[in-house]
C-alpha cells in the first residue's frame, strides 16, 4: 500500500484551512483557560476553584457526548465551526469585561463548553473527506502535532499576555483569535451539506446512534483502544506536580511530553509506511506506559523530561487505528463517531486523573506513576488483538 506524503497533505487547500483554524483554536484554549484560572485565583485567593476553573473546560465533554453529538451529522460542518469560533468568543470577552461573579464564569464556561463536542467532531469527519486514503492518517499526524505545539505555544503566550495586559487583556487576545479563526473558515472552506437528515429528536438520536456504535464489535475494540492508554498516561501526568513538589519545575516535565508527542507523531507519520504504522500500534501502546513504571525509582527531573517524553511519543500509536477506524464506521454517521471518540478520550483522561490521584493521598506520587505505568501495560496487552492489525490473506493463484 502507497502511502501519502506530507507534501501532498499540504497541498490541499482545504487541510490548510483546518490546520490553521486547528492551531488557534488550541492556542486560544491554552490562553484562555490559564486566564481564567489566574483570574478566578485573584479574586477568590482559593487554589480549589483556581484548579476547578482550569479543569471546567473537560467537563462538558461527558454530557455532549452522550446527549448532542448527532448535531454534527444534522447540520452542515462549516457552519457548526464558524458557530464554535463565534460562541468561544462571546464566551471569553464575557469572562473578561462582563464582570460575572465566580460562579457565575463556571457555569458560563461549562454551559457554553456542552457544544465542544459536537464543533470538534464536525472539523474531525471533514478530514477524511478532504484527505481520502492514506492522507487522512497524514493529516491526523500533522493535526495532533499543531495540537501539542500549540499548547506549548499558547501557554507560553498566555503568561506573555497575563504579565502583560492581566487576565481579561488575556481573554480578549483568545476572543481576537476565535474571530480569525471563524474569518478563516468561512472564506477558506466550501460549503458541504449535512451528512444526514435528523429522524428524530437530537438528543434521542445521539442515544440511539451511540449505541449502535457501541454495539459493533468492530468499533468498540477500536473505541476502547483509542481510550485506555491515554487514560493511563493521563493519570501519570495528572501526579507530575505532586511527584515535584509542586515546584515550577513541574511545567518543564509537561512540556517535554509535548515535544516527545510531537516528535512521535512527526516520525512515525513521515517516515513509517501504511502497514508499518499499523503494526506498530501495539508496541507503541506499550510505550506510552513502560517509561512511567521507571518513576517508582524516583528519578530527578532531567530524567524525569526523558522519561515523560519517551512515553508521550508513544501516543503516536493512533496513528495505525485511524484507517479503520474510518473504514468500521457508518458514513452518515462519521461525524458522531469521531465525537464519540473524542468525548471518551476527555471523560476517560479525566477519570485516569482522578482515579491515579486518589491513588497519591495513599502512596509516594513516584509509586502511583508507576502503578499508572504497569496498568497501561496491562490494558496494552489485553487490547493486543485490536492493536495489532488483521492479517491480510496472501491470494494463491489457481493452478
Amino acid at each position: 500500500m502507497k502511502g501519502a506524503t506530507f507534501g501532498e497533505v499540504f497541498a490541499v487547500k482545504e487541510f490548510r484551512v483546518l490546520f490553521g483554524s486547528f492551531a488557534l483554536l488550541i492556542a486560544g484554549d491554552s490562553i484562555k483557560m490559564l486566564a481564567l484560572s489566574v483570574l478566578v485565583y485573584a479574586r477568590t485567593g482559593s487554589a480549589g476553584l483556581s484548579a476547578a476553573a482550569y479543569m471546567a473546560g473537560w467537563l462538558p465533554y461527558i454530557f455532549g457526548g452522550l446527549f448532542l453529538l448527532s448535531l454534527a451529522d444534522r447540520l452542515p460542518a462549516r457552519a457548526l465551526m464558524i458557530a464554535g469560533e463565534l460562541l468561544r468568543a462571546v464566551t471569553c470577552l464575557l469572562l473578561a469585561y462582563a464582570g460575572l461573579p465566580v460562579w457565575a464564569m463556571l457555569a458560563l464556561v461549562v454551559g457554553s463548553g456542552l457544544l465542544s463536542p459536537v464543533f470538534f467532531a464536525a472539523r474531525a469527519a471533514m478530514l477524511p473527506e478532504v484527505l481520502p486514503g492514506d492522507a487522512f492518517v497524514l493529516g491526523r499526524s500533522l493535526l495532533n502535532v499543531a495540537s501539542a505545539s500549540a499548547q506549548v505555544v499558547g501557554l507560553a503566550a498566555g503568561g506573555t499576555f497575563l504579565a502583560v495586559a492581566g487576565p481579561s487583556g488575556a481573554l480578549a487576545v483568545t476572543a481576537g483569535l476565535s474571530v480569525v479563526a471563524a474569518l478563516v473558515l468561512r472564506y477558506g472552506l466550501p460549503y458541504t451539506a449535512a451528512r444526514k437528515a435528523g429522524e428524530s429528536g437530537a438528543v434521542r438520536q445521539t442515544l440511539r446512534v451511540n449505541r449502535r456504535l457501541l454495539a459493533d464489535r468492530r468499533v468498540r475494540g477500536l473505541l476502547l483502544a483509542g481510550w485506555l492508554p491515554c487514560v493511563c498516561m493521563a493519570g501519570a501526568e495528572a501526579m507530575v506536580v505532586p511527584y515535584l513538589g509542586g515546584q515550577g519545575q513541574a511545567g518543564m516535565v509537561l512540556a517535554a511530553a509535548a515535544v516527545g508527542m510531537a516528535a512521535g507523531e512527526f516520525a512515525v507519520g513521515r517516515f513509517a509506511a501504511p502497514a508499518l504504522r499499523e503494526r506498530l500500534s501495539f508496541p507503541l501502546a506499550v510505550l506510552i506506559a513502560v517509561p512511567w513504571i521507571a518513576f517508582a525509582l524516583q528519578p530527578g527531573i532531567g530524567w524525569a523530561a526523558v522519561l515523560a517524553a519517551l512515553g508521550a511519543a508513544g501516543l503516536s500509536y493512533q496513528l495505525g487505528l485511524q484507517r479503520r477506524f474510518v473504514d468500521a464506521v457508518p458514513e452518515e454517521v462519521r461525524g458522531q463517531a469521531f465525537g464519540l471518540q473524542s468525548a471518551g478520550l476527555m471523560t476517560g483522561q479525566a477519570a485516569g486523573a482522578a482515579l491515579i490521584g486518589a491513588l497519591g493521598e495513599v502512596v509516594a506520587p513516584g509509586y502511583a506513576m508507576a502503578a499508572s505505568g504497569a496498568a497501561g501495560v496491562l490494558v496494552a496487552l489485553a487490547l493486543v488483538r485490536v492493536l495489532r492489525p488483521p492479517a491480510v490473506p496472501v491470494a494463491v493463484p489457481a493452478p
